[in-house]
């Protein structure tokens, strides 16, 4: 369980380092490819669909922090 945790902190922190972002654009998403996206849609809804997407890897994030804390608590070591 461990070890499942772990991996999926490492690519969840990869996201969120790919999803690292400024409102308006001009962060590592548009570098990324974000600003393709932005000229055939609306801006605005893409921007939103970043922002719920950082938000949930956040959320995700946290919960392997927690996750992994308590396994290794009750692990003893």
């Amino acid at each position: 369980m461990i070890l499942a945790l772990s991996i999926l902190l490492v690519l969840v922190s990869l996201l969120l380092i790919v999803l690292l972002h400024r409102g308006k654009g001009g962060g590592l998403s548009s570098m990324l490819g974000g600003s393709f996206y932005s000229n055939l849609s609306g801006s605005s809804v893409v921007e939103r669909n970043l922002d719920r997407i950082t938000v949930i890897a956040g959320l995700v994030w946290s919960i392997c922090i927690v996750g992994l804390g308590l396994l290794y608590k009750n692990q003893g070591g």
